[in-house]
This record gives structure tokens, sequence and C-alpha cells, in this order.
């Protein structure tokens, strides 16, 4: 079995971020969220990787590289412009052969791997394996209907009237016969080629596919809410280690990590927390759920439930919460400014004036 791994999205709501980020490269607990899932799929046994990139390739390829740290062999697939998932399949047909496959949007984040669900799939062997969550709003999602075995009998693409709360999680194991239901496939009215038609062609000529719904934590990242939310799952179960430098007058408390060459003076640190290689914390207070990437400056503020990328520089910020900050971004306060109040009263008026 061989992996498809998309990472070619533009990441439109988690901008102006990724204007000069690569959505998948965002990172939770301090790693790229891309890495989480190729560590999945080498977790699972699959060494065979094809990842299709789009106008951030140079930093995905950069951060990738030919797999090897992860212990697969990586293929580059280029796609000029996102037209849907099926279409990435499309253009990887010389790299994915005819050999089965998993399908795996790389800016999701699953708690558990994919490893349970490969192993289910090679015992029945269905034309396609999907997984499923429970969701709030289905109208936002592909929407699934399944029987009580699991078999599916029908597939909506974000339906204004959903028939289920089931919806398609970011993972698909196919068969090649994929390829014979994308080959079917018009561009839908958003401009794309949508997986879930292709799913819905192969339900609808009798082929089998089967839903797995998953128990644990699932997270599609491409907002801030939701990033932060997977920051938080990952320190949940964050190990303390301190491999840098806490002086004294400072408190650690919970569970912390702190990297080689990081620095915490005259500080408190309340886990789950982790702080970047190279980072100073100075005379701050770090909340639970904050991760810190490397070579930061956080200096006389307070932040918690945030994300700093490398090179951020926080000085003299009284609190900052439930935020995401760029790369070598610099926080500072506002000047201070004379306040004046200008007034246009009429008579016999009664004015309470804060000052």
């Amino acid at each position: 079995m061989k992996a498809l791994v998309l990472a070619g999205g533009s990441g439109s709501r988690l901008r102006p971020i990724t204007h000069t980020s690569a959505k998948q490269l965002l990172p939770v607990a301090n790693k790229p969220v891309l890495f989480y899932g190729l560590e999945a799929i080498a977790a699972a046994g699959i060494t065979e990787v094809g990842i299709v990139v789009g106008d951030t390739a140079a930093a995905i390829e950069d951060a990738v590289g030919d797999g090897a740290r992860f212990g697969l062999a990586v293929t580059y697939i280029h796609q000029d412009a996102p037209l849907g998932l099926a279409h990435a399949v499309l253009i990887s047909r010389d790299f994915l052969s005819s050999d089965d496959f998993v399908m795996y949007l790389g800016d999701n984040f699953i708690v558990g791997g994919i490893t349970e669900l490969i192993d289910e799939f090679a015992v029945g062997r269905p034309e396609a394996q999907i997984m499923l969550t429970t969701v709030s709003d289905p109208r936002q999602f592909g929407v699934v209907e399944v029987d009580e075995d699991g078999e599916v009998l029908g597939l909506e693409e974000k339906p204004p009237d959903p028939k289920s709360d089931l919806a398609l999680v970011g993972v698909y194991i196919f068969t090649p016969v994929i390829h014979e239901a994308i080959r079917t496939l018009a561009p839908s009215a958003r401009g794309e080629l949508e997986i879930t038609e292709a799913i819905a062609w192969l339900v609808d000529n009798g082929r089998k596919v089967r839903a797995t719904r998953i128990s644990g934590y699932w997270k599609d990242t491409g907002n801030v809410s939701d990033l932060l939310e997977v920051n938080r799952a990952l320190l949940e179960n964050l190990a303390t280690r301190c491999d840098g430098t806490v002086d004294g007058s400072s408190q650690l408390i919970g569970r912390v990590v702190v990297e080689a060459g990081a620095r915490v003076c005259r500080s408190r640190v309340v886990g789950p927390v982790v702080i970047g290689a190279g980072t100073m914390i100075d005379r701050s207070y770090l909340g639970p759920f904050t991760s810190v990437g490397e070579d930061c400056e956080i200096t006389e503020s307070e932040i918690e439930y945030s994300i700093v990328l490398r090179g951020g520089s926080i000085r003299g910020v009284r609190r900052i919460e439930a935020s995401l900050i760029g790369q070598d971004v610099e926080v500072t306060p506002a000047p201070r400014v004379r306040r004046a109040h200008r007034l246009v009263l009429g008579d016999h008026s009664k004015v309470q004036i804060s000052s």
C-alpha cells in the first residue's frame, strides 16, 4: 500500500499567517501538523508516500526532504491549482499505479493514528474505506449515510439538509477502482473534482464502501480556533522535561518542557507549556496550553492558550490569550497618548466621566 498526502491547499482561513507559511507546516506543540500525519503513515507500515504540493511546494519540500527522517520515501507531485481532492488523485495516477493507497489530508490531525483503519481495510478489502465522526453542523462537511453494518448508503458534499450527522474525516483508503470512478467526474459547482462524488459513484455502481467511526480525537486545523484546540489536546499529554536553564526566581508548575538553550528567568510558567530551543522568558507569566517556538523572546508579558511561532517577540504586554502569533512578529504596547474628552452638552445636563 502507498500513501497520498495532500499538502497543496492555500490556507485561506488562516491568513495572514499563510501568506508566507504553508498551513500544513504550522506547529502544534512545536511540531508541524503535517509531521504528525507522516509519522502516523510510517507507524502503519507504509513507506512509499506521494505528497501533492501547490504554491507552497518549496517550503513543504524543504521541511520534509526525501522523507528519510520519517522512515519514508517521498515523491512530490505538483498540482497547478487546488481543483479538488479527486483531482489530486487524478494527477497522481503515475505514482499510485495499480496499488491500494491511503489518502491523508495534510492539515488534519487524528489521535491514535491510522493503523487500525488500514488493518480493518486489509481484512475486508472494500473498494473504499472511509473514516467518519459525529459533528454538530454537518452542513459544513461531506455527509455520509451508513447502515447498521457500516456499509455506506450515500454521500453528499455540504448538503443544505443533511441526512445524518456523520462527516467525512480527512483519511480515505482506496483500491485502484477509484481511478475508474474519478474518470467519470465533471467539475462541481465550485469548480472541483469532488472525492465525495467519486465515492458516491462506487456506491451507486454496487461497489463495496465501508465506514469506520473514529472514537478518538480529530480536527481539521484549517482555522485558528481549531489549531489552538489541537495544540491544547497535544499538550494535555506533555511529559515534563527541562533541557534548558531555569533560574531560582522562577516557578515551573505542572507539565512544562524547556528545550535546550531556552532560558526562564524571574518568571512563572503554569503548564502544560512547551518552550522552544533558544527562547528567552523573562519576568513573564506563561499560562496553560501555550506553545512558544524556537528563538522567541517574551519579556514582562503574560500569555496563555496561544501559539507563538519561531522568532516571535512579545515585550511589555499585559495579557494575550487564544492567539496565533507568526514568525518574527513583534508585539509591544501602544505608545501612551494624552486622553481628552470632547463634549457638546445641552443645558441642565448631568455627565459622569471616568478620568
